[in-house]
């Protein structure tokens, strides 16, 4: 358990978070490279132990954590180069207790989840505001577009209530690195996320959502420390 100096904000927390799993990194692996303002902590603290000599490989899951990448001196890879991942690591928008979580604010849940099951361990970094009992943020859903409004009712049929998310700097929806929609899915308390992951996977149009059941460690920043939970502990 890192017990560094108590943080004097979110930011800080979140660096916490960040340069604590940087630490599982070792000399030789190809390293799954999350998206979002958390892990970006990681990258950097990766780079820098890039530019003190470790030789290690990233796969990044999105432009944003490539171009952050590149800036840091990390040398890249893909995963038809490199198919098997040693070590991901990934921020998250909210994460129970049973290490179940939800991603996907920044449109890159796609690329983040296929990177996290090419890893043979799959790490996420948090603060505690992102820590809770039960899962209620709306779910993230890449859809086809021309998909969409069948996409839209067969999520209204099982409970949700789906919204396009709309770009703020332009007219019009979100389009993924992938170019596709994003759906932001209401649907109140996720109880069992597990099942819900599967109902929401079964349908024609859907390319990718955001429920993560598996997570193997999270490192959670919070009072001032950062707490290293296992999924084999729990």
């Amino acid at each position: 358990m890192n017990t560094e100096r108590r943080p004097e904000s979110n930011i800080d927390e979140k660096k916490l978070a960040g340069e604590s799993a940087a630490s599982l990194v070792r000399d030789g692996m190809v390293v799954g490279l999350g998206t979002g303002s958390t892990v970006a902590w990681t990258i950097r603290a990766i780079g820098r132990m890039v530019a003190d000599g470790l030789d290690v490989l990233g796969v990044p899951t999105s432009y944003q954590s490539e171009a952050l990448a590149i800036e840091c001196g990390i040398p890249l890879t893909t995963l038809s180069q490199n198919p098997v991942v040693d070590l991901a690591i990934d921020g998250v928008d909210q994460i129970d207790t049973r290490m179940n979580a939800i991603k996907g604010g920044g449109a890159a849940h796609t690329g983040e989840k296929v990177v996290s099951i090419a890893a043979r361990r799959f790490v996420v970094v948090a603060d505690g505001s992102k820590y809770v009992e039960v899962l209620s943020r709306p779910v993230p859903v890449e859809v086809l577009p021309f998909a969409a409004r069948v996409v839209e009712r067969e999520l209204m049929r099982i409970g949700g209530s789906p919204v396009i998310r709309q770009a703020r700097m332009k007219d019009g929806p979100v389009i993924t690195d992938n170019g596709n929609f994003v759906m932001d899915v209401s649907f109140g308390e996720i109880r069992d996320p597990v099942s819900l992951s599967q109902e929401i996977s079964q349908i024609p149009g859907v390319v990718e959502h955001g429920i993560f059941t598996k997570i193997d460690e999270l490192h959670l920043a919070r009072h001032g420390r950062v707490e290293v939970i296992r999924r084999d502990d729990l």
